[in-house]
């Protein structure tokens, strides 16, 4: 990223979700994700506004444009609240210029200093290239499910699962 005072952050809005949705359906980005067409897209987005309209979600701009977005599912059981799953979606052009690494420590400190939020996991297939960014900022894996995913042509894909202490 040639300059990040170029980059804001926001509370997700509803219009982003055209944004999601467009991200989601570019070349093979669907392979990193459970779903598989338009319609299963359009309820994972639905699902990802019903939370960010509580402000769980926030959306990266670079140059006021939407270039990214994360987003937070809290637990409404009591004994659950102390940890979150997070979804992380970035804009194919932005991709590998620390755009996911600012998203991701922004949503982590939301996580922490908003909603008390004392372990962050996530799920993630082995052919996801977020991988790197997801150890480097201290995820560890700690458990994996083998076969979790069939893609279309009958590749299977392991889940991934990792959490870090925050």
């Amino acid at each position: 990223m040639e300059n990040r005072t170029n980059l804001t952050l926001r509370k997700t809005h509803e219009q982003d979700a055209s944004f999601f949705k467009q991200w989601l359906l570019e070349g093979d980005v669907l392979e990193g994700f459970p779903m598989i067409d338009e319609r299963e897209v359009v309820d994972a987005i639905n699902f990802w506004m019903h939370c960010a309209s509580k402000g769980t979600s926030i959306t990266v701009l670079y140059n006021k444009k939407p270039c990214g977005g994360a987003n937070l599912y809290l637990q409404t059981i009591e004994k659950l609240k102390h940890q979150a799953l997070f979804v992380i979606l970035v804009d194919a052009k932005y991709r590998g210029q620390g755009i996911g690494t600012f998203l991701l420590k922004e949503l982590m400190k939301k996580a922490r200093f908003e909603f008390g939020i004392e372990i962050l996991h996530l799920e993630v297939y082995d052919n996801n290239p977020a991988i790197s960014l997801y150890k480097r900022l201290g995820f560890k894996e700690y458990g994996v499910h083998p076969k979790y995913l069939k893609g279309l042509d009958g590749t299977y894909f392991d889940k991934i699962m990792m959490q870090k202490y925050l």
